[in-house]
């Protein structure tokens, strides 16, 4: 394999390629850490060009490609574990140009998405999808996994904002899909293909992203719930009579380590369940309706406390105990489900699958939360002190099983928005059916005919 990659040098004099240890590790990994990192190499590609070229490369020499962006996900979608080319798009990390008339942005993949915001910001507009790892992670990853995050409530997933894709498939082709167009009739629409295939399809050289005008100003007001009834309660008061921004819940475990993580606790006492919501508070009309809003909700016995953040420090104090979540657990080596039904459905799968967890989980501490108004939620199992990885990762599986076979009795999928990739593989049997799978398969085929995309992730090698 080492002549194949003297070859690639040769061809591209000017591309970085590394292959110490430490890179090996850095690179071929994601947040999952569940597999060993064992790439080929790491190639940095700066242009389009030189990513075509590796492509085509890696056609030749039968070299599987592993794309790469922030690796902050979750499903193992980065992963490279048998001796793949990790091709790295963060050196292709630039602002293209800004289009006032079509109030549009055009990026290169390896921008972060908090670079992003700022860039939109310069034009007075809001590239509006946003979550916790907005520093880390890049518009391209963004795009492979049709993120969604914390605002789907008012503005939708990553693909609402794709106005246009640059794309090089799997064989080498470079595809101009969409160009930026609002309306396009024009037949199958290959952008929409493209967003969430986790770089199965192609790898995301250039996208157009959408702008949009910023919100009206908000406040942030965290709730104190005395159970799952109450929130699902309190998201139907909430979003009949205020403009929602976002709403968020989260219990009273992942609270407890956040806290432990450095977080500082808003609400004396503890209770079951908390809610961090946020919406449009453009008057003092607005910022009325809240208030009476929230009494009407401990009138109802749904809300135990409150408090609403007086200014932006405390907004992001409050947003903390939230987004701190992730990074809290993760010394625990979480095991992490990622699931998504109908919003109508939310009640019925939730007593369903809380009953799942406290029958199959007894030993284990388990932290959920969740974006309530899309019918997201996260489940995170903590890994017991002691406990043997593999022994763990069997016994997750196990569980996360049956919670496939009750997600397909609710309609529901087994990833929402951190993608399949290897660790949901096996069961995305429970949220697509044969015919799907196989038309997927066919895909696949088209626009990778030699397998070298990110092989053996999102379903099993054929």
């Amino acid at each position: 394999m080492s002549a194949a990659l003297d070859d690639l040098a040769h061809r591209l004099p000017g591309l970085r390629l590394l292959t110490g240890q430490g890179d090996l590790e850095h690179y071929g990994r994601d947040w999952t850490r569940r597999w060993a990192p064992a790439p080929l190499a790491i190639a940095l590609p700066a242009t389009v060009e030189e990513v075509q070229s590796i492509v085509c490369w890696a056609n030749e020499h039968h070299v599987a490609i592993v794309p790469s962006g922030g690796r902050t996900g979750l499903s193992g979608g980065a992963v490279a574990a048998h001796g793949e080319l990790v091709l790295s798009l963060e050196r292709m990390n630039r602002v293209l140009g800004f289009d006032a008339a079509d109030r549009t942005l055009t990026v290169q993949p390896g921008m972060p998405l908090e670079a992003v915001h700022g860039a939109a910001r310069e034009h007075g507009l809001v590239y509006p999808v946003d979550f916790a790892a907005r520093g880390s992670c890049s518009i391209g990853g963004n795009i492979a996994t049709n993120a969604g995050g914390i605002r789907v409530i008012r503005y939708g997933n990553t693909r609402e904002w794709i106005a246009g894709l640059k794309v090089v498939a799997g064989n080498g082709e470079l595809l101009d899909l969409n160009r930026a167009l609002v309306k396009n009739s024009s037949g199958y629409d290959f952008r929409q293909l493209m967003i969430g295939s986790e770089g199965t399809l192609g790898i995301v050289v250039e996208a157009t992203l959408r702008l949009t005008d910023p919100p009206p100003p908000a406040q942030t007001m965290l709730l104190a719930l005395p159970g799952m009834d109450a929130v699902l309660a309190v998201f139907g008061l909430f979003r009949a009579k205020l403009a929602l921004q976002a709403f968020e819940f989260f219990t009273d475990v992942a609270l407890k380590h956040v806290l432990a993580h450095g977080a500082q606790r808003a609400l004396d006492g503890e209770h079951p369940y908390y809610v961090v919501t946020e919406f449009d508070a453009p008057d003092e009309a607005a910022q009325d309706a809240a208030l009476a809003v929230l009494s009407e909700g401990m009138e109802q016995g749904w809300i135990v406390d409150g408090t609403i953040a007086q200014s932006e420090a405390q907004a992001a104090a409050l947003w903390r105990l939230r987004e701190g979540i992730t990074e809290s657990l993760a010394p625990h080596k979480p095991y992490k489900n990622d699931v998504s039904v109908r919003i109508g459905a939310v009640p019925a799968f939730l007593h369903a699958m809380q009953a799942l967890l406290a029958r199959e989980y007894p030993q284990f501490e388990v932290v959920w939360f969740g974006h309530i108004g899309d019918g997201n939620l996260h489940i995170n199992v903590l890994k017991p002190v002691g406990m043997a990885d593999a022994d763990f990762i069997a016994q997750c599986e196990h569980v996360t099983k049956l919670l496939a076979a009750t997600l397909k009795e609710h309609g529901g999928s087994i990833s929402a928005e951190h993608g399949i990739g290897l660790v949901k593989r096996p069961y995305l049997d429970s949220t697509r059916g044969a015919a799907e799978i196989a038309l997927m398969r066919g895909v696949r085929q088209v626009f990778d005919p030699n397998g070298i995309l990110n092989p053996g992730k999102l379903f099993e090698p054929a």
